[in-house]
């Protein structure tokens, strides 16, 4: 029998995008499937311009936005591509996190074949889909617990919490028929869960591995100013301390751990932290996975609030959160007892409330990859049009460039493949094991082998 091989679909040379696909014997499995961030998934779909609803896979085929894979989509999605449908050929699907380039491709799958997640995630899937035009499609759905070993044929994949920007993050160990792969998922050792992630490849250098699959996201060039957690929380603290005005902020709704640490600073101040009605929805959906008290949620927590915008028309999630909301007057009334953490796609509520000028605004986010970063420009263009005062403090969600050469070092495995970068070069120093794979290209797993 041929050895198991790995096989990279996505994420090659690109942020976002993973697709990897681990083959022993007639057991196939894939690890995450979600589009990439690479500036050429823009070239063909933008904005109002996206694939048909009848044939979302054969759309994207057409550009090779996704990988040409027998038997992994659904026959809805396909419609009548040239790459035709067949039964289920891939047996399992494992996702690291909820992030869109992690997840969002799970409505082109057939709804045959298991997904695995963790519990948390599944309960963060289902707030998205519930709140967005965001869906993953139907499928047999399995829990996963921490460290708790499932096996597919004969496969077993062991899950192992770590350390990311959006919670129930996981990285696995693989364990093949001839040895072991470590697929790291996206990860930080600079937030609350950084013992996770320290245990995770203290797991991976024990087990021996015989691959590990690695995220780069800050290899390479990274002129981008990040903080810690706790470097985050203190710099709002120093900036609202005194502050007269409504202070502003903008952060990933998803970030739950950037939500508790804004909310921690505004009761700090004396303030109350409000929120847009969607992350209200998801904060009350989530906090059950969390320790008790840990999670702020509207209702119950002191000093959280809920912003209700203008809109015409509310939906059924919505209005549990909109009875007792503020709205813009309330906000621009008293703006000395608020924190209000702006969604990016709501700005054209400052018309309405009319920050005074000088009113600090925490873009709590990671700064543009290049500097006429479009977003970046209108973000600008409205705070100068207010003369709100811009503050840069963000925690990233990956681990810098040193951590990640370390990491490799210590793990000591045979062979490093990194993937979601687009600098992959820059693992080279880490030594001769690092090899930088090529799409669609099977790499046999042989015990002991480079």
């Amino acid at each position: 029998m041929p050895p198991p091989t790995l096989r990279f679909l996505g994420g090659v040379r690109e942020i976002g995008g993973n697709k990897i696909l681990i083959e022993d014997g007639p057991d196939r499995v894939l690890f995450d499937f979600g589009p990439s961030f690479s500036p050429r998934a823009e070239e063909f779909y933008v904005d109002y311009l996206q694939p048909r609803s009848t044939s979302p896979a054969k759309d994207l085929l057409e550009f090779d936005l996704i990988p040409r894979i027998p038997g992994l989509y659904s026959r809805d999605a396909l419609g009548d591509a040239d790459l035709r449908y067949v039964a289920p050929e891939v047996h399992a699907i494992f996702v690291s996190h909820a992030h869109a380039d992690h997840a969002g491709h799970l409505d082109l799958v057939d709804p045959e074949i298991p997904v695995h997640v963790g519990e948390g995630t599944r309960t963060l899937l289902d707030a998205i889909a519930t709140s967005t035009r965001k869906k993953y499609g139907d499928h047999p759905w399995r829990t996963f617990r921490d460290r708790a070993p499932v096996r597919v044929g004969g496969i077993e994949v062991v899950p192992y919490p770590v350390d990311h920007s959006i919670p129930f993050a996981y990285g696995f160990l693989v364990r093949t028929s001839e040895g072991t792969v470590a697929y790291t998922g996206d990860f930080r050792q600079h937030g609350p869960r950084a013992a996770d992630t320290h245990a995770f490849f203290e797991a991976a250098a024990k087990e021996g591995v015989d691959a590990l699959v690695i995220e780069g996201t800050r290899a390479g060039p990274d002129p981008r100013r990040n903080l810690t957690e706790d470097g985050v929380r203190q710099g709002v603290d120093r900036l609202l301390a005194g502050e007269r005005h409504l202070a502003l902020a903008c952060t990933y709704p998803r970030d739950i751990d950037r939500l508790a640490t804004l909310h921690a600073a505004a009761r700090e101040a004396g303030r109350s932290l409000v929120v847009s009605a969607r992350t209200a929805h998801l904060l009350t959906e989530v906090a059950p996975k969390f320790p008790p008290g840990t999670i702020p949620v509207p209702g119950r927590s002191d000093d959280l609030r809920v912003y209700a915008r203008k809109k015409r028309v509310s939906y059924v999630w919505e209005r549990p959160f909109l009875e007792s909301a503020l709205t813009a007057e309330e906000v621009r009334t008293n703006g000395r007892d608020y924190l209000l953490a702006l969604d990016f796609a709501h700005f054209a509520e400052l018309i309405d409330l009319r920050p005074p000028r000088e009113a600090p605004f925490i873009h709590s986010m990671s700064e543009p990859f290049s500097e006429d970063d479009v977003d970046d420009h209108v973000l600008h263009n409205w705070l100068d049009h207010f003369g709100v005062r811009f503050h840069q403090m963000h925690a990233s969600g990956h681990a810098s460039g040193e951590e990640l050469l370390a990491l490799v070092r210590a793990t000591g495995a045979r062979t490093v493949f990194p993937i979601h970068t687009e600098h992959p070069d820059a693992f080279s120093s880490a030594g001769p094991s690092v090899r930088s794979p090529e799409l669609n290209t099977p790499y046999p797993l042989a015990r002991g082998s480079r």
